[in-house]
């Protein structure tokens, strides 16, 4: 079982140098993030998606902070932090997470990288706090309603059958592994990261609630954030706006990309057409690139 005081094994240490931090949300349950580079009250704050962690933005992490502060939490549940069993791993509980970590920090200005649901999340709090924000890169992610989901996806999100083979199989964490590139392959260090925080049936929950948490109806629980989140997106089309966008991914295609951009018209577009959902993955040259020329730095 990995929880915030589990040490990192040297292999992992050495894949992610970094030294975790703690915060305590207002369900009391500890939340691992990174807080690395200069202090100040400007940072970029990175949001992962499901199955990831922060390990996901470790190279961006390597790439920026000797520059700008660079936050990145895990969410309850997911990489280092606390994995309750009776949590209600809900979108909004996220968004409030998160909400409640930014505030703990006292940050004034805040650059926003997300990544699937990190979008949400992550576009969720930007849209209710449109004036800390700054630019905003998104990676392969939707922020809006939407109906259309993979079949390998719903598999997992049925009842009874997708919470027993994500918990008791991996059956979606591990896929992800080689599902989420396909410009290259992770090697094998890589891929036992990504893995390292699932290691178990108590260290998967989350990775099942964030799969039973999409709403595809008015009658999910989490129906209503994300219409809020949806809603709060107008809130940013000021900003200063950046999508690095994966092709090959199976999940978040073109389609949302194209959402993006009905609602983002003045959004800057690179597009490569060879990666998969795990886009830093794929291009992390180009995507640490351009993130630092977005940033300014």
């Amino acid at each position: 079982m990995v929880t915030p005081d589990t040490p990192l094994p040297p292999w992992l240490a050495a894949e992610y140098p970094f030294t975790p931090r703690q915060h305590r949300t207002a369900s009391g349950a500890r939340l691992s993030y990174l807080d690395e580079g200069p202090r100040g009250d400007e940072a970029v704050l990175m949001v992962h998606g499901n199955p990831t962690w922060s390990y996901y933005y470790r190279h961006l992490v390597r790439a920026l902070s000797p520059s700008i502060r660079c936050i990145v939490p895990d969410h309850v549940g997911m990489g280092l932090s606390d994995k309750p069993q009776d949590h209600p791993y809900t979108l909004q509980s996220r968004i409030d997470d998160l909400s409640s970590l930014v505030a703990s920090l006292g940050l004034k200005k805040v650059h926003l990288i997300v990544h699937d649901w990190g979008g949400a999340i992550g576009l969720g709090w930007a849209g209710a706090n449109a004036g800390l924000v700054g630019c905003i890169t998104i990676l392969n992610t939707g922020a809006f309603r939407s109906t259309r989901i993979p079949a390998r996806i719903s598999l997992c999100k049925a009842p009874l059958y997708g919470p027993f083979i994500v918990r008791a199989f991996n059956a979606f964490a591990w896929p992800a592994t080689w599902m989420a590139v396909n410009r290259r392959k992770l090697s094998s260090v890589e891929r036992r990261a990504y893995l390292f925080p699932h290691q178990d049936w108590h260290d998967r929950v989350a990775v099942s609630g964030f799969v039973r948490d999409i709403p595809l109806s008015e009658a999910h629980v989490s129906y209503a954030a994300l219409l809020s989140v949806e809603k709060g997106l107008a809130n940013l089309k000021d900003k200063q706006i950046q999508l690095l966008w994966g092709g090959r991914d199976f999940c978040f295609n073109r389609h949302f990309r194209d959402r993006f951009l009905e609602i983002f018209p003045h959004a800057v577009v690179h597009d490569f057409p060879d990666a998969g959902h795990y886009v830093i993955e794929d291009e992390r040259v180009a995507a640490e690139e351009l993130v630092r020329s977005f940033l300014g730095l």
